[in-house]
């Protein structure tokens, strides 16, 4: 029991660490990436950025993993909670394939990914019976919006690197929480839809 919690927790924890890791590689790598004037994607598009495959590897595996923990330890707590975060997971692979070569497409799948992440917290804090959570849940949600708006409606900061990193910052907390919850749970049962 204790070991099938360690190989939880180690599973949620690399399916974060792996795109922020790859990410931070990537970009101290590059030489060129400023986290006020770009896009986390630049790091990724293919024929433009040396660190593409560091970059995207890391996209690719942290969605990966992300899936996993849904189907193998969300499930668990909620199977709406577990389906957002596997979809979540897949559009996070999404974005690594379909990098800012693909034009239109990395947009949508862009958009899918973060839309996704927020839903996760929304549903996350409002389908718990915890007060606590709900405010918490709407306030993380409520700080990635904000910093959204302020980029698309004043172009403050210029790139989408910022909101990116705070959207995915906002997110972690109801994610961990939802997991550390999860990996209490004994495996057969189901605590909600």
């Amino acid at each position: 029991m204790a070991s099938e919690k360690a190989l939880g927790l180690a599973l949620v924890i690399s399916s974060v660490a792996a795109p922020l890791a790859a990410i931070a590689v990537a970009a101290a790598l590059s030489g060129w990436f400023d986290v006020f004037n770009n896009a986390l994607s630049d790091l990724g598009h293919a024929t433009r950025s040396a660190v593409a495959p560091v970059f995207n590897t890391g996209l690719s595996l942290g969605g990966l993993l992300m899936s996993i923990v849904a189907v193998k330890l969300l499930t668990r707590l909620s199977k709406t909670l577990a389906a957002i975060l596997a979809l979540d997971g897949y559009a996070l692979i999404l974005v690594a394939v379909f990098d800012e070569v693909y034009g239109r497409l990395h947009f949508a799948v862009s958009v899918l990914f973060f839309a996704l992440l927020g839903a996760a917290v929304l549903y996350y804090g409002f389908a718990s019976k915890s007060a606590k959570l709900r405010i918490a849940a709407l306030a993380l949600f409520t700080a990635a919006l904000a910093s959204w708006i302020a980029h698309l409606a004043y172009k403050t900061p210029r790139g989408a690197a910022v909101p990116e990193l705070v959207s995915v910052i906002a997110a972690l907390p109801v994610y961990f929480h939802a997991c550390l919850k999860a990996i209490e749970v004994p495996a057969k049962s189901q605590l909600g839809t």
